[in-house]
């Protein structure tokens, strides 16, 4: 009798081996370390590639080739999940939090400090575009359609200018710990002035005198502005009662815009409106971000007794710990998924238009398996997280041939159609 019966004895044997692996994980777990910093940033982390493959879908055309289709397109009742998906607020903010920390432990320059950040940040983009620059001619012979290669290196980059800006901001460390220190909360005030500005010229009386490219110039202070915040929290001078006051303020300014000043009720872009807000980020990005703040920062507490149990606390740090796996690669299981499906006809949820409940039920059940995907291809992308070697020809050749890899693909993706 192997059939129920070895079920039943084989859940619990599961069940015992991943307890075991949670309490080896939470004893080797430092004292002091901030268990509800890491599960915001898990929790971030893996809104990514929830958003992309919930608001992200791809429709099967006459030729057989894939094209990239919005479900906002037909579900203008769908935008409020955007609010719940965007959490880059939340991951700029933990950023902030978790660099400062860093920064004030460093035991060399800053310079140094930095340049061990940023490998550690660009590693995994570089090993995924130049993977991707091999699997384009690859594919091709195959005979993947060229549009469904156009289509799937958009999606592979799209996730990935997060990578520049989080740098560009990640740089800025040692100017924000002077604000902060100097203005406490309000140093992320003139952050989001700045913005708001821009967003009184592009969308205000005088829009159509104001070029389009202004708007660009609202993507560092847009963005480094939950980042100021994180850093002001790390500083300590973020206290609950300020805390409150970003969660109000901040959702009294989203609920002003969007109701009184036009502002698109989606946090990413919908094919064929003017208007979008993350990119470049608009006034209401940062009103979300400073809700969605001041909550994280009164709840921090709470989230720490959450993980101090060793069963929620494993999962956070397999999460933290393939961080630039999960947001580099995740698009490509959902293409893992979807460019072979495409030859087998029109798969609800996967190669059909965005454009039907249905469509949303079905794009649910195929969650798991690209999830799965993930996990797969994780076990093997992880590599890219790990140092290279370095002091050799041959490393220095392979670093060479990655960036010149790297470089093919970027051309090939932001490139003319």
């Amino acid at each position: 009798m192997t059939g129920a019966g070895g079920a039943a004895r084989t859940a619990p044997e599961r069940t015992s081996r991943f307890t075991a692996f949670a309490e080896r994980v939470d004893r080797r777990t430092p004292a002091g370390r901030d268990r509800a910093v890491d599960g915001l940033r898990a929790v971030a982390l893996l809104a990514v590639p929830l958003g992309h493959w919930l608001l992200g879908g791809l429709e099967l055309g006459d030729d057989g080739a894939l094209r990239n289709a919005s479900p906002l397109s037909a579900f203008g009742f769908f935008a409020p999940v955007s609010w719940v998906l965007q959490l880059l607020g939340i991951f700029f903010l933990v950023g902030g939090y978790a660099s400062v920390r860093s920064y004030h432990r460093r035991t060399g320059t800053t310079a140094a400090w930095l340049r061990g950040r940023v490998a550690r940040l660009g590693r995994p983009v570089l090993g995924v575009a130049a993977v991707w620059a091999v699997l384009i001619p690859v594919l091709s012979l195959l005979g993947v359609p060229w549009t469904t290669l156009r289509t799937g290196s958009t999606l592979v980059v799209q996730p990935l200018w997060f990578v520049g800006v989080y740098t560009v901001v990640t740089a800025l460390t040692p100017y924000c710990v002077r604000a902060a220190r100097a203005l406490g909360c309000w140093a992320a005030a003139p952050l989001l002035l700045s913005v708001a500005a821009v967003d009184l010229l592009r969308y205000g009386p005088w829009a159509d005198a104001v070029p389009s490219w202004l708007g660009l110039l609202t993507i560092l202070p847009g963005w480094l502005f939950g980042y100021q915040l994180g850093v002001s929290w790390g500083e300590g001078r973020i206290d609950r009662a300020r805390a409150g006051v970003l969660l109000f303020g901040g959702a009294a300014l989203f609920a002003v815009l969007l109701l009184f000043f036009g502002y698109p009720a989606s946090m990413v872009g919908v094919p064929g409106e003017a208007r979008t807000n993350s990119h470049p980020p608009s006034l209401l990005v940062l009103a979300l971000a400073a809700a969605q703040s001041g909550a994280a920062i009164l709840l921090r507490e709470r989230i720490g007794r959450w993980l101090a149990r060793p069963r929620l606390w494993a999962p956070v740090v397999v999460v933290n710990l393939s961080a630039m796996t999960i947001l580099c690669w995740h698009q490509t299981a959902m293409l893992a998924a979807a460019v072979p499906g495409s030859y087998a006809g029109e798969l609800a949820g996967l190669t059909t238009a965005p454009d039907t409940v249905g469509w949303v039920l079905a794009r649910i059940a195929w969650l798991p398996l690209f999830a799965a995907l993930l996990v797969l291809i994780g076990r093997y992308a992880r590599v890219f997280e790990a140092p290279w070697r370095t002091g050799t020809r041959a490393s220095a050749a392979l670093r060479a041939l990655a960036g010149l890899l790297a470089a093919g693909f970027a051309v090939f993706a932001l490139g003319p159609g």
